[in-house]
């Protein structure tokens, strides 16, 4: 029998549900994601790091659990919020259910719910803490503690804590990818392009990734507000004068822009799915992109050798940059979109061309 909870929104709206996968109470960031497909990908992003995922598909888990399609080696949402779950996965390369996942990941479940009606409200209100209860007796006390939550340290608790060194035989060049929280098919993207990839930590200095002698820096995604990282932009300003061919995605994007002195802004509700039409202002191409961030870059505070290259074509906000004086652009979209649509992988092409073309 499915035990009964409750979803308390910092708003003070509530909705009850049942529970499955890990047992407990949890509180967390409150987004939603709209991808049809997916869902292992979402699970396993560490760009979700301090957050409730709620699905607007109504049901998931009917391919099951495939850990080749992980992005991580774990999860790192807070809870996961589903209309419905299936408990009977139905696919060929399946190797488990969500349920049991969940249970595994030590992530809390919720079911039953009325996703729609749920994201409706985080799209008017806004994004919001929330917290996955058993009792909702003191409902004031649990609002009030909820207004007092934030998502802190998020890169610290994602990045990687040792650097390791991917080489395929046919390897023409040497990328630093800075992972911030990295998705595991960005560096699996440069691989297939002859890349040898240096994962490093978020915290390596510039004098360390200098002794590596890099060909190109790759800056990958991550959790949380990109201004929280004051180190880390302190040493990206330091690459960037070394005029090395750097490609930045999410928050790296970010980084990037906070670097050469623009700002970010927390958006009302974010980008988070596999369908973000985004226009490319140079050819007039519009792409449908994978996206999860909550945080964008103020086009309005970017210096004059910065061209936006990209703008999200819902909301007009900066989804690319091209800098002019520098071999440097960054997108905040995911062109490596596992799951996604995979029409910005010539991203990585061009990277690749800064770094020099065909060896």
């Amino acid at each position: 029998m499915e035990k009964k909870v409750y979803l308390v929104l910092e708003n003070g709206q509530f909705f009850e549900g049942n529970a499955f996968g890990a047992e407990g109470e949890m509180t967390g960031e409150i987004v939603f994601a709209t991808a049809m497909t997916g869902y292992l990908e979402t699970l396993t992003d560490p760009s979700y790091y301090g957050q409730i995922v709620v699905q607007t598909f109504p049901l998931i888990g009917n391919y099951g659990v495939i850990p080749a399609d992980f992005e991580s080696a774990h999860s790192h949402v807070k809870a996961y919020v589903v209309r419905e779950w299936c408990q009977e996965p139905s696919n060929f390369r399946s190797e488990g259910n969500l349920d049991t996942f969940l249970k595994e990941q030590n992530v809390i479940g919720l079911c039953n719910i009325d996703t729609r009606q749920l994201t409706r409200i985080i799209r008017e209100y806004g994004v919001m803490n929330a917290r996955i209860v058993t009792s909702i007796e003191n409902l004031d006390n649990i609002v009030a503690e909820l207004k007092q939550y934030r998502v802190a340290d998020a890169v610290k608790n994602t990045t990687c804590q040792q650097i390791t060194t991917i080489k395929p035989e046919d390897a023409k060049y040497k990328v630093v990818l800075m992972d911030f929280g990295a998705k595991k098919h960005i560096h699996q993207e440069l691989e297939k392009r002859g890349c040898e990839v240096v994962i490093v930590p978020a915290h390596t200095t510039y004098e360390q990734i200098m002794e590596m002698k890099p060909d190109g820096i790759m800056l990958s995604n991550g959790p949380g507000d990109p201004a929280e990282n004051i180190e880390v932009i302190e040493e990206l300003k330091k690459l960037l004068a070394t005029k090395i061919p750097i490609f930045g995605i999410c928050l790296g994007h970010q980084l990037v822009a906070l670097a050469t002195g623009a700002k970010t802004i927390k958006l009302k509700y974010g980008h988070r799915g596999a369908n973000q039409p985004v226009k490319d202002l140079v050819t007039g191409n519009v792409y449908i992109t994978s996206q999860n961030h909550g945080y964008a870059v103020d086009s309005n505070t970017l210096s004059e050798d910065c061209s936006v290259r990209f703008i999200n074509a819902n909301d007009n906000t900066c989804e690319g940059i091209d800098y002019q004086e520098i071999p440097v652009f960054t997108v905040q979209f995911h062109p490596e979109a596992n799951g996604g649509p995979r029409d910005t992988m010539f991203l990585f092409d061009r990277f690749i061309t800064l770094m020099g073309g065909n060896k």
